[in-house]
């Protein structure tokens, strides 16, 4: 795909949607279940005709984009745990584009997860458990792992870390989804105040539609 701002910005803000999902499932042990939805349903939207279909729409990401908003324009209310994630992710995804059979057992694994969707929510214990055992099997395999900082006693529930391991895994698709509309880390640091520009604009588009 050729470099388009726009779609990198939704990428990004997914990116950043998820990994504030991951610390506040660590650290308080719930997680806002719209947020959650959004990133299961990146997983399984695996054809999309844009990269806004990969999400749903815009107002999907409207949290993402608003802790984006924040980290660019170095606001106190940044987080540096949410950034360490983001990165960690981006590492994720650079170490997977090398493993082309890694990729391939992951999207005949998705295909099997799609048939539990049938039967069961999109969001139910059942399809996060086998989404996280794909991300177990396979992303979580290399040598460098996300060290995911919160409440051990939040960290040690099954429920909590199937959810984490979803999220991150949805992450790193974003970051796949990043790399094909042309981003890279350095072009991030160079496009800062574009990037940052074009997130201001989307979340403005946001609240102009809840005004009508």
């Amino acid at each position: 795909m050729a470099s388009d701002l726009k779609g990198q910005t939704v990428a990004l803000a997914a990116m950043f949607q998820f990994s504030a999902c991951v610390e506040q499932l660590a650290k308080t042990g719930h997680v806002n279940q719209k947020d959650f939805e959004v990133s299961v349903n990146s997983l399984f939207n695996q054809n999309p005709t844009n990269t806004l279909d990969v999400y749903g729409s815009i107002e999907q990401l409207e949290t993402g984009l608003s802790i984006l908003i924040a980290n660019l324009s170095r606001s106190p209310k940044r987080s540096s745990d949410c950034i360490r994630y983001v990165m960690g992710i981006l590492h994720l995804q650079k170490q997977l584009s090398k493993k082309s059979s890694m990729l391939d057992m992951i999207a005949k694994r998705l295909d099997k997860s799609r048939l539990q969707v049938e039967h069961f929510s999109m969001t139910h214990e059942n399809v996060i458990a086998g989404l996280a055992d794909i991300y177990t099997d396979t992303i979580s395999t290399f040598s460098f792992r996300i060290q995911v900082m919160g409440e051990y006693q939040f960290l040690q529930q099954t429920r909590i870390a199937n959810q984490i391991r979803t999220l991150l895994f949805a992450g790193v698709r974003s970051a796949v989804l990043w790399r094909q509309l042309g981003g890279n880390r350095l072009k991030a640091i160079y496009q800062r105040t574009a990037i940052l520009e074009t997130a201001r604009s989307l979340h403005k588009e946001i609240q102009q539609r809840e005004l009508h």
